[in-house]
């Protein structure tokens, strides 16, 4: 794969590279107009569209690395709202991204330790085994054991702020969010994504959800080096193992997908309900597969403490005894600020009917005792519901500022521990076994 000699640092040069990608979509689009009207065929028309925009989009990224590829890296997990053509590209920043060159990974390397590897490791290779949104991967040894080295790219940190003023107009069009409160929703994935930059940080919390989730079956988590690492670099015990997504793809075993789904649901329930604080990023290219069909957790610079006061409503939603209760459910609806005192008889109406419409198929698994995630009807409803509201023209007409700040990354979480239990293909999974674990 190709490497990269330079990152783009200044709010200018990437100011800059955003309005060159932007004239490409430009083009993109002038051309699906020419299609459309020389073929009469508007789906494969749209189709290439799509295809030529995330293809722009993604190289474009994946050159600035950072906060800009770590967006690609969310919009991946939206497959219910995403066109496939941008799924697939985007997936690719879960962990395939072009690296930094082997003279600028020991300069970088030099910068944020003081010193260079060959005075901290025995061996260190320059070459990285894995680039991912904000840092990549090397190996490494040091007394005899396997060592992986985790440096994140330069300027990463210095740029979060910038690059979501770049793309804060964008997403305000997308999911119609207007007004001046606004502003929290975009503080909290500001907020989450300096966190992700501070690798001290990351070992805290490692160390942390090691402590309280190692004895969880099947599950396990590296031990992390707080002496060989710095709020720039992690060093932690290599891994060894196949990424989640390939083993996804090849597998035929199901007690094998079984056992693996088990051990992710109960890591993330408990971890929700025991210590109301998750790994708010769960995507393919933080899980590994041992040998032994066991789940490998990776990376923890992305935790979601899960506050009281949206803890119990959000949860109490999923008791069909208050979902289906008129005035138990508006209670909730007001508390967790998707309903607000200045709405409309209409806008209650909607957002009441709309959201009780989303929680009744979402909270399907919890309704039981054992759910089947291999159910494509199920996903397919989901993805239905998702397209049909994107394309609500009665919801863009209402203000689209709707919900506590915290649904952003509990939802995001939600929604990709679906779609890797759905990819798994798991089965016959018990809902509330993690509370064997609690005790």
């Amino acid at each position: 794969m190709k490497t990269i000699d330079k990152i783009p640092t200044s709010k200018i040069q990437r100011a800059s590279k955003l309005i060159q990608t932007g004239a490409k979509v430009g083009v993109n689009y002038v051309t699906y107009y020419k299609d459309k009207m020389v073929t009469k065929d508007e789906a494969a028309a749209k189709q290439k569209l799509n295809e030529s925009n995330a293809t722009d989009i993604y190289d474009s990224l994946k050159n600035l690395k950072g906060s800009a590829l770590k967006v690609a890296q969310m919009l991946s997990m939206e497959k219910s709202f995403l066109p496939q053509a941008y799924v697939e590209k985007f997936s690719l920043s879960q962990f395939s991204v072009p690296p930094l060159s082997p003279p600028l990974v020991l300069k970088t390397f030099q910068n944020y330790f003081g010193k260079s590897p060959s005075q901290l490791y025995d061996e260190f290779n320059s070459v990285s085994v894995n680039a991912a949104s904000i840092g990549q991967v090397h190996r490494a040894k040091k007394n005899g054991k396997d060592l992986a080295v985790k440096i994140q790219y330069p300027g990463v940190a210095n740029s979060i702020s910038s690059d979501l003023a770049l793309v804060k107009p964008i997403a305000m069009s997308m999911f119609n969010i207007k007004g001046k409160d606004s502003d929290k929703y975009f503080k909290e994935v500001e907020n989450k994504l300096l966190e992700e930059t501070n690798y001290l940080l990351e070992v805290e919390q490692s160390e942390e959800i090691a402590a309280a989730c190692g004895h969880i079956p099947n599950l396990i988590i590296p031990k992390y080096y707080k002496e060989l690492s710095t709020e720039r670099i992690i060093t932690m015990d290599w891994m060894t193992g196949i990424h989640l997504s390939e083993f996804t793809s090849s597998n035929t075993d199901q007690e094998k997908a079984n056992k693996l789904g088990q051990a992710l649901w109960n890591f993330y329930m408990f971890q929700i309900h025991h210590l109301r604080k998750v790994q708010a990023d769960p995507h393919p290219g933080n899980f590994l597969v041992s040998d032994n069909i066991e789940l490998i957790a990776l990376d923890f610079g992305c935790m979601k403490e899960v506050p009281e006061e949206f803890y119990i409503p959000y949860f109490d939603l999923v008791q069909p005894e208050i979902l289906n209760n008129s005035q138990a459910f508006e209670e909730r609806m007001f508390a967790l600020e998707i309903l607000r005192k200045d709405d409309s008889e209409k806008e209650k109406i909607f957002f009441k009917e709309m959201f009780h419409e989303l929680l009744s198929l979402f909270t399907k698994p919890f309704q039981q005792e054992q759910f089947n995630f291999s159910d494509s009807e199920f996903f397919a409803q989901i993805a239905a519901m998702g397209e049909r509201y994107s394309k609500s023209t009665e919801l863009r007409k209402v203000n689209g500022n709707r919900g506590s700040k915290h649904f952003i990354y509990i939802n995001r979480t939600f929604f990709g521990l679906y779609n890797l239990m759905f990819d798994l293909k798991a089965e016959k999974i018990q809902i509330n076994h993690y509370q064997k674990y609690t005790t």
